[in-house]
């Protein structure tokens, strides 16, 4: 086995590589204006020689914590997991410690934003994800100097990642209306929602314009909350299912919810999408197994563009925001068909029904 040499320093490479000293360390955070043929070299040579930087060298010499953080609604759950994994890929790589705060209430994340927390003086930026913030609170932290980007909103301080949420279920509820469904339910968010969450009020609006547009009346019976969990689903599918009229298909905001439906819809002896059609937004790792009609997003890369965009403002802090748009795109699979069903209320006993872990 090789052994690593003894006290190789970040001069060590930067002499072997034939570049300055600051660029070693770009090339080595993953930061931007290092042209790739010498970014590649450097790894190259850091990896030959085993270089291996010394973390507490480095923050005290930039002045930096080598720390970013991630501040999410909740620290449960597929989508929240999956931008942190995609923030984590990049921060890493770049030589950054990842900190994730879970933000449990509407205080917590105004002091969070407000600056009243430790996490402040141990990360050098901030990833913001799905978190209803004031134009007056984002202009505080602003005035602080600290770099940060959004993820679900925009603000013009600071760079963004934004999924058109509207756009989104407005595009799904159109293709249930396009197989002939008129009775079509919606599983949203949090009743009780203490968080602000930004999502379900504009995932909602494109519903309701879809309905809108092709002359539908909203029926209130249709629309239940799913909290954005499986279990949720579970719950709106069967306040769906004890109505007298039941929708013919359901809109979930998420996969993890429209799982949720799908077994109880079947529990109740429901086929579907012969009886029903069902789909939901995200393309959860679960969608292709449970052959899930969905509207993908691609959450992890997502997360990634936040983080690269972060790295970019930490190292400039006077570029201008970019602000990203993310993809998304509707994947027809075999929970939603064509329309051809009565209408009227299936003969299973409500009591039978329940939901079916997975």
């Amino acid at each position: 086995m090789r052994h690593r040499e003894p006290n190789i320093t970040i001069e060590d490479v930067a002499a072997e590589a034939s570049v300055s000293v600051a660029t070693v360390s770009r090339a080595l955070r993953g930061l931007p204006n290092v042209a790739e043929p010498t970014r590649d070299r450097v790894l190259e040579v850091a990896k030959r020689m085993d270089y291996r930087p010394d973390p507490n060298a480095s923050r005290l010499a930039t002045g930096r914590s080598g720390a970013v953080a991630v501040a999410v609604p909740l620290l449960r759950g597929w989508y929240f997991s999956q931008v942190v994994a995609g923030v984590e890929e990049v921060v890493k790589e770049a030589g950054y410690d990842l900190l994730v705060h879970g933000l449990g209430n509407d205080e917590s994340r105004r002091r969070f934003v407000a600056g009243d927390t430790p996490l402040r003086n141990r990360a050098d930026g901030f990833v913001l994800v799905d978190l209803r913030v004031s134009a007056d609170e984002i202009s505080v932290l602003a005035s602080k100097g600290i770099a940060a980007v959004t993820v679900g909103f925009e603000t013009p301080h600071y760079p963004s990642v934004m999924l058109d949420d509207f756009a989104v279920a407005k595009t799904a509820v159109e293709y249930l209306i396009s197989l002939g469904h008129s009775r079509i339910g919606l599983i949203g968010g949090i009743s009780d929602d203490k968080l602000r969450f930004v999502v379900p009020e504009r995932r909602r609006n494109g519903y309701l314009s879809a309905l809108a547009d092709a002359g539908i009346a909203p029926v209130p019976a249709f629309e239940q909350s799913g909290a954005f969990s499986v279990q949720g689903g579970t719950e709106a599918m069967t306040n769906m299912l004890d109505n007298d009229v039941r929708p013919t298909a359901v809109f979930a905001m998420s996969d993890e919810m429209a799982f949720g439906a799908i077994q109880v819809a079947r529990a109740a002896g429901l086929s579907v999408p012969g009886d029903m059609s069902i789909m939901g937004v995200d393309d959860h790792d679960l969608a292709p197994v449970m052959e899930l009609c969905t509207m993908r997003q691609d959450v992890i890369e997502n997360g990634a563009i936040a983080a690269r965009l972060l790295m970019n403002s930490i190292a400039d802090d006077s570029a201008s925001p970019a602000h990203e748009m993310a993809d998304f795109e509707l994947v027809t699979r075999s929970t939603t068909a064509i329309l051809h069903d009565s209408g009227k209320k299936p003969a299973a006993d409500a009591s039978s029904r329940g939901p079916v872990s997975i």
